[in-house]
């Protein structure tokens, strides 16, 4: 209902679904790979380093704290090096060279 008054009020109502059919209509590339690619990837990637990290401190570093503090601190730093590593790629493959 609000959304009816809205509309009413628009200046541009006669031609609003003329837009959203174009805007809908677009014939670009899927952007779901690089969707997961930004996010998921390097989550996924700090989970499973953080889980990896603390196995492997789990022999060496025997207080809990230093431990789980020195495993985010390692999984920290290698997923941002994975980030930094995903943004050179995408940087050289990216609008300029498109295949």
């Amino acid at each position: 209902m609000a959304q009816q008054r809205f509309c009413r009020q628009c200046g541009r109502r006669d031609d609003c679904q003329d837009v959203y059919q174009k805007v809908g209509g677009g014939k670009g590339p899927s952007l779901v790979s690089k969707a997961v690619v930004a996010f998921a990837a390097p989550l996924l990637f700090f989970i499973i380093c953080l889980a990896v990290s603390e196995r492997i401190l789990a022999e060496t570093i025997s207080a809990e704290r230093v431990r789980t503090a020195v495993a985010l601190v390692l999984s920290l730093s290698v997923t941002f090096l994975l980030i930094l590593v995903i943004r050179a790629i995408s940087g050289r493959f990216g609008k300029s060279n498109r295949f």
